[in-house]
């Protein structure tokens, strides 16, 4: 009789046990709703190096590999384009299907003759894209990126913006960062399945 009554009072409090579970799982919300995915990229209309007017759409087809930054950048601008030339001249003649495109995030500096003189040191692969405040400021924004004027001594300024290559698909889709930091030939292998 004592262990019935035990075994009734062990059925009753896991009864109420899965009661009480029931009911905090019934007030959860139904699933989780599935992530957006951020947009990186888009729609953007600058000038080039030659003062040509050029978009999104001039691009269509090829792979990119998207940097912003800036020629009077002191280390981080010419060490990433020095290192995207490296690739360029690893990919050899593949390195027509792809594009590299350095935007600046300084249009009160970098006109299109600033960018050319500066890209003369660099693959031709890479081109130099720049355009009105309002026009950078939207691509910064298209991309996600991050640039600031930071005044320095004696009335001048340097920027500190986003040091990411974004590697970005044929169909103008981002597809991920894209590490430089490794040998030519390594990251020219990375590089050509997007080709």
């Amino acid at each position: 009789m004592a262990s019935r009554r035990v075994l009734l009072l062990l059925s009753a409090f896991v009864v109420g046990a899965v009661i009480i579970v029931a009911g905090a799982l019934a007030l959860l919300p139904r699933g989780t709703a599935p992530a957006t995915p951020v947009a990186i990229g888009g729609a953007f209309q600058l000038v080039d190096q030659d003062g040509q007017t050029v978009t999104q759409e001039t691009f269509n087809g090829e792979t990119m590999l998207v940097f912003f930054g800036f020629t009077h950048c002191p280390d981080i601008c010419p060490t990433t384009l020095f290192e995207m030339s490296q690739l360029f001249e690893e990919l050899g003649p593949d390195a027509r299907k792809a594009a590299g495109l350095f935007i600046t995030v300084d249009p009160e500096r970098d006109n299109p003759e600033t960018m050319k003189a500066y890209l003369g040191s660099f693959h031709p692969s890479i081109q130099g894209l720049t355009g009105t405040p309002e026009q950078v400021a939207a691509a910064i924004k298209a991309y996600r990126a991050y640039a600031k004027k930071v005044p320095t001594q004696g009335g001048d300024y340097t920027m500190d913006h986003t040091a990411i290559v974004y590697l970005m698909g044929k169909d103008g889709q981002f597809i991920a960062p894209f590490n430089l930091k490794r040998p030519p030939a390594e990251a020219a292998a990375d590089l050509r399945r997007y080709l």
